[in-house]
């Protein structure tokens, strides 16, 4: 498809233009290993400035400019705001929990005056006023916006192969950072990218099925799916108000624990004991996995009976069939009403119909013409069938069954969490077949059913897959509400396994 970066704003030209040659900046940061965490600690310690480190970020962002990152890159806005945290920190103000820190935001997730494309042509012009919630409270921390970044188109998938907004002479679809001839995941493919290629250290995704842990299991970095209703909703484009959230994404455990503290308030968390948890594995969750994924779940399960953790086996026999009733009736039913409503309360000058019809990614345009358009659903036997009668089944019997079975299951056993492989196998190459219907089920096969149930989750590396060299992912799923032990046990469990080091561009 033509090349579409030029309709996000006539002012889009020179904003990008304006990050051509940063000036140099002596003692540059050594952006490779800085975390967001330690980023803070020592701007606020006065050992680094937040210009000085947003111009190293920007600097990379040109340089990695092949991976499709981002829809808009605001070298400009970025700096303006920097300079702003660095005047404040030398006049005595207080140092705010995020001072000065770069981050990047999905484009689907509102940020005043930057375009808010949802990473589909019909939204190209679309301008918001304020701010999302989400981000707001991030900036009243002190973060500092460097952009938006890429995603898969309006969020319906998983791989970020999205036709749209790619920049000048690169291919097509947000790339990832260890191996750019393969996908970044998805939804949030380009905040994923962007952490994983050391654009930023840390950066808000939104996901209804996968779509900040898939990016971050690709890419290598760290990510939570909090409990449904934690994290306003207001500002971002959906699909189903009953599944999507906000969440952190970082490139350390602790950088996640410190965005959601923002977003969401609670005490510090401290790494917990690994002695004192327990994980139960479901043996439906490592089916399908390549030799890398397993080889990497039998490195880090090793690692963690070693360290004291207790691993219970724990068969949840009717999972799947309950997740199936629910994940799709929900989303594609749902997406319908939560569009129209959105296009309407948010100004966008947009209708569903405007939106189908200008859908470049033939993945997303043949779902939203074949089923969220005419309200149906997949038909067992083939076909498709009214979807109204599946979803009022599944909000009123299947998810709530679904619900009860995850509590349940983790009371019985006296769980922390279920831990598996967040996704069954690496990255796939980026091509057009990446986004088939059996891609897609196969690499939702495990971050779904938590999804559903509106449990939190969260994502972090265990390792890189010995052949591919590719990012290998692991995931826990708490009880809902246990967001905050969960980090503290993904903290634990992040010292235990070690970070990933940074890819040789």
């Amino acid at each position: 498809m033509k090349n579409n970066l030029r309709i996000v704003l006539p002012a889009a030209a020179v904003v990008l233009a304006s990050c051509t040659s940063p000036p140099a900046t002596r003692g540059a940061p050594d952006i490779d290993n800085l975390t967001a965490s330690e980023a803070v600690r020592r701007m606020c310690a006065g050992e680094l400035g937040s210009e000085a480190l947003t111009r190293a970020y920007l600097q990379r962002a040109q340089s990695r400019a092949q991976l499709n990152a981002f829809v808009t890159l605001d070298a400009a806005g970025a700096i303006a705001a920097a300079q702003a945290a660095d005047k404040r920190r030398a006049s005595g103000g207080a140092c705010l929990p995020l001072h000065g820190l770069p981050i990047v935001v999905k484009d689907n997730i509102h940020v005043a005056r930057l375009p808010s494309t949802a990473g589909t042509p019909a939204l190209g012009g679309f301008v918001p006023a304020a701010d999302a919630p989400v981000v707001a409270r991030l900036r009243e921390a002190g973060a500092v916006v460097l952009g938006k970044t890429n995603m898969h188109e309006l969020a319906f998938g998983v791989t970020g192969y999205n036709p749209n907004f790619n920049g000048p002479g690169t291919q097509v679809g947000v790339r990832n950072a260890y191996d750019a001839t393969k996908v970044a995941g998805g939804s949030s493919s380009g905040t994923g990218a962007a952490l994983g290629a050391r654009i930023a250290p840390a950066g808000l995704g939104t996901d209804t099925g996968g779509s900040v842990r898939i990016p971050c299991a690709f890419n290598g970095c760290a990510s939570l799916r909090p409990t449904m209703g934690r994290y306003p909703q207001a500002g971002i484009a959906p699909i189903s108000h009953t599944r999507d959230t906000a969440g952190p994404m970082a490139l350390s455990m602790r950088d996640v624990e410190l965005m959601d503290r923002v977003v969401a308030g609670g005490a510090p968390v401290s790494p917990v004991p690994l002695n004192t948890v327990r994980l139960g594995v479901v043996p439906g969750m490592l089916s399908n996995l390549d030799a890398d994924t397993r080889a990497a779940w039998d490195a880090a399960t090793a690692k963690l009976r070693s360290a004291g953790v207790t691993l219970v086996e724990t068969p949840m026999a009717d999972l799947a069939t309950l997740n199936g009733a629910v994940g799709f009736p929900l989303a594609l039913y749902e997406a319908y009403d939560d569009m129209v409503a959105y296009l309407r309360g948010t100004g966008t000058g947009a209708t569903i119909q405007q939106i189908a019809a200008r859908i470049a990614s033939p993945d997303v345009k043949g779902t939203y013409e074949g089923l969220v358009l005419p309200r149906k659903l997949p038909a067992p036997s083939g076909g498709v069938v009214d979807a109204a009668p599946a979803y009022k089944a599944a909000m009123e019997v299947h998810r709530p069954r679904l619900v009860k079975l995850y509590a349940d299951t983790f009371a019985a056993q006296k769980l922390d969490a279920l831990v598996f492989p967040t996704v069954p196998r690496t990255a796939l190459p980026a091509d057009a077949q990446a986004s088939s219907l059996e891609n897609f089920l196969l690499l939702i096969q495990n971050t779904d059913p938590g999804s559903n149930a509106g449990v939190p989750g969260i994502q972090l590396p265990m390792g890189l897959g010995a052949t591919t060299r590719l990012p290998v992912g692991l995931e826990l799923d708490g009880p809902a509400g246990s967001d905050r032990r969960l980090l503290g046990v993904g903290m634990a469990i992040e010292d235990l396994l070690g970070r990933l080091p940074a890819p040789r561009s």
